[in-house]
């Protein structure tokens, strides 16, 4: 201990402190986490996670831009789309209502410009995804345990 030299001994528990903190703050701020709290966002506006769980749906997930905003015109009205590749590999899908209630709170693209994405991917498959999956202008905002 006589080589050991004075304030040592209190200056390494601080050193490592401040090692395990920054670590934890390194580990607190993950990539994902963008994309989690924008699908927490998009389910409480009334959008719901339809997943991409066959080779059809994932093509389908894929040619719509990652992490905006756009939609699919159906028979009944747009459809509001969001395609999230990273969170959960999914499609959230929200009526006009929907996407009303998002748009109060989070920027989205104009009309003009998810009118101009439709026209550069076109191709839009409805009938891969369930029936109920396009959720029509009428449907009620939060419907827990259904798809629609």
């Amino acid at each position: 201990m006589a080589n050991v030299q004075p304030g040592f001994s209190r200056q390494r528990p601080a050193r490592v402190m401040f090692c395990l903190s920054f670590l934890a703050a390194i580990a607190a701020c993950s990539p994902a986490d963008r994309y989690l709290n924008t699908g927490n966002d998009l389910a409480h506006s009334g959008f719901t996670a339809h997943s991409a769980d066959t080779t059809a749906r994932y093509e389908m997930l894929n040619l719509l831009p990652a992490g905006i905003l756009t939609y699919r015109p159906t028979t009944t009205g747009p459809v509001y789309l969001y395609a999230d590749r990273i969170g959960c590999g999914c499609v959230y899908m929200g009526s006009m209502s929907a996407f009303t209630d998002y748009a109060h709170t989070h920027p989205v693209p104009s009309h003009g410009d998810m009118t101009a994405e439709i026209n550069q991917h076109p191709g839009w498959d409805w009938s891969i995804w369930s029936a109920s999956a396009d959720p029509g202008p009428n449907q009620p905002k939060h419907v827990i345990g259904a798809e629609w």
